[in-house]
C-alpha cells in the first residue's frame, strides 16, 4: 500500500521545525523517513522497532543479511549500543565524529532490536548534518542505510529519495543537493587490527596514518 508523502524544507526556520515534529511523530508510529546526511540522503526507521528495520529492507529492495548502519547523535551513545571496543576505535571516534565514519563493533547483548542477520555486531556513526543531529536528538538511534533502491545510486537530493522511495516514506525533510556523492567510510574494529569494507569520504591512507601513531595496522579488502 502506498503511502502518502510530505516534503518539508529545512531551510526554512518554521518548515524546519514543522518537518522535524512529523518526522519524529512518523519514526514513533513505526513509519520510514528521509534525511539528510553529510554524505548521501538517508532512509531512516526506529531502530529499536523491528517492524520499521523490516520495512526498511523492503523498501530498498533488501534482505536481512545486508542490515543497516546505526546513526547517533552524540560519542557517548557508543557505550550504550556496543561493548569491547578497542582504544583505537576509539582514536577514529574522537577524530572523525561527527563525520563520514561507520565503525563496526560487537554490539551489547542486552539490545532489544533486530537489525537483521549482524552476527552480534552493529555498524555505527555519528554524522555530521544539523537537521540529522536534531532529529536523532528527539528520536534516540536510527537505522539509517541510503536513501535509494539497492542498484541504483544513492540521493544526493531530496527528489532523487522522492523518485525511488515515495511509495514507501511518509517524510522527506529536504536539506538541499549534499555536498559529496561519497557514502561513509565503514571500518571493522572487532579485530585486533582494523579492516576497510567500504572506501568512502575519508581516504584510506588518511585512517591508516593515524592507526600508525596507535601501532595498529589498516587492512584493505
Amino acid at each position: 500500500m502506498s503511502t502518502v508523502f510530505t516534503r518539508y524544507d529545512t531551510s526554512d526556520t518554521d518548515e524546519r521545525e514543522l518537518g522535524l515534529s512529523a518526522a519524529v511523530t512518523a519514526i514513533r508510529k513505526g513509519r520510514l523517513v528521509v534525511l539528510p546526511t553529510d554524505t548521501v540522503y538517508g532512509l531512516a526507521a526506529d531502530a529499536f522497532d523491528a517492524e520499521s528495520v523490516r520495512r526498511l529492507l523492503s523498501a530498498k529492495g533488501r534482505g536481512r543479511e545486508m542490515p543497516p548502519p546505526v546513526l547517533v547523535s552524540a560519542t557517548t551513545t557508543l557505550d550504550a549500543l556496543a561493548v569491547g571496543v578497542p582504544a583505537w576505535a576509539r582514536v577514529l571516534v574522537e577524530h572523525y565524529w561527527p563525520g563520514p565514519l561507520t565503525i563496526i563493533v560487537a554490539q551489547q547483548s542486552s539490545l532489544q532490536w533486530d537489525l537483521g542477520d549482524t552476527r552480534g555486531t552493529v555498524a555505527i556513526r555519528m554524522p555530521n548534518d544539523p537537521v540529522a543531529l536534531e532529529l536523532l536528538t528527539r528520536t534516540g538511534p536510527l537505522a539509517v542505510s541510503s536513501a535509494n533502491k539497492s542498484g541504483r545510486p544513492p540521493a544526493t537530493n531530496v527528489a532523487s529519495a522522492i523518485d525511488m522511495l515515495s511509495e514507501d516514506v511518509e517524510v522527506f525533510l529536504d536539506g538541499g543537493s549534499t555536498t559529496d556523492d561519497q557514502a561513509s567510510t565503514i571500518i571493522d574494529c572487532t579485530g585486533d587490527n582494523a579492516r576497510v569494507l567500504r572506501v568512502g569520504a575519508i581516504p584510506v591512507e588518511e585512517i591508516r596514518a593515524l592507526l600508525g601513531e596507535h601501532d595498529v595496522d589498516l587492512e584493505t579488502m
